[in-house]
């Protein structure tokens, strides 16, 4: 059960949503920050969409933190859990499968949410709206679904002890940037010992390991809009420019780009500019 008493992935207790004579449903949910809904399936694809607010959607295939530029398209059966990273307003188109036959992804997959799709699914939200009206904007919305190179941020935690400790205390505390050596000296371990523990439990290097790490706690925190300089500094990276290189190499996109909201900020474009090469670092 959700901190606010909702199971299975759905309010009340309900499986699936209502049944409907319509392609798509949408769903509306007010989810406070920290509200989950816990591993479920659902016999019908979701768009996973936040109006407002960071919506967290975790399954075997990844871990995805989606402002409300992104939505992930879950296929039909896919076990997820879906959670509020802050205080999230949910608006989740469901789609029958028998009638979006276009759309062949098998696995989770990030699209991009612009105005055009924001208003589609505004539109079909109304359950008022005559047959033929929704027919053809549910067509429209299904069209415009565009996957973007997002890649899965999710780490996994080791087992091991030794290993366990130094990604508890990196999560507490990304900036630290010592190397395996110095944590070795302090869990009791060789540099070596550990290094190997990283790649065999999960299943990457000590040092993509923690990039990842960094990334997932850089994400709140350019939601909520915080300076680039702030954030840069907070996950151990000396300057924005040097952040947002690691963000574009490791997610796919720059943070102007996953969080276009804060694309004013001179301090994101310049950085934006110097990744692409057109100003010198």
């Amino acid at each position: 059960m959700s901190p606010n008493g909702q199971r299975d992935g759905r309010p009340n207790g309900q499986r699936t949503p209502p049944a409907t004579n319509t392609a798509i449903f949408v769903g509306h949910f007010t989810m406070p920050r920290g509200t989950t809904f816990i591993t479920h399936t659902h016999p019908v694809h979701q768009l996973a969409w936040s109006a407002r607010g960071l919506l967290r959607v975790r399954s075997e295939q990844g871990s995805w933190l989606l402002p409300p530029s992104l939505a992930l398209w879950i296929p039909a059966g896919v076990p997820h859990t879906t959670e509020a990273a802050g205080d999230t307003v949910m608006r989740s188109p469901y789609v029958d499968p028998a009638r979006s036959a276009q759309i062949i992804w098998t696995d989770p997959t990030v699209v991009a949410v612009g105005p055009l799709q924001r208003s589609l699914i505004d539109h079909l939200a109304n359950l008022d709206l005559a047959a033929g009206p929704r027919t053809r904007a549910e067509a429209v919305l299904l069209d415009v679904l565009t996957p973007v190179p997002v890649t899965s941020v999710a780490v996994t935690e080791p087992r091991d002890p030794r290993a366990r400790a130094i990604a508890l205390a990196l999560t507490a505390a990304p900036a630290d940037g010592r190397p395996l050596a110095a944590w070795g000296a302090e869990v009791g371990a060789s540099a070596r010992t550990l290094a190997r523990l990283f790649v065999a439990e999960t299943g990457l290097p000590f040092g993509q390991w923690r990039e990842r790490l960094r990334m997932q706690a850089a994400m709140p925190l350019l939601a909520d809009g915080r300076a680039l300089e702030t954030v840069s500094r907070h996950t151990g990276y000396a300057t924005a420019s040097s952040f947002v290189a690691a963000f574009h190499r490791i997610v796919g996109l720059t943070p102007r780009q996953y969080f276009p909201a804060h694309s004013g900020d001179p301090a994101v474009e310049n950085s934006v500019r110097r990744v692409r090469g057109r100003v010198e670092p």
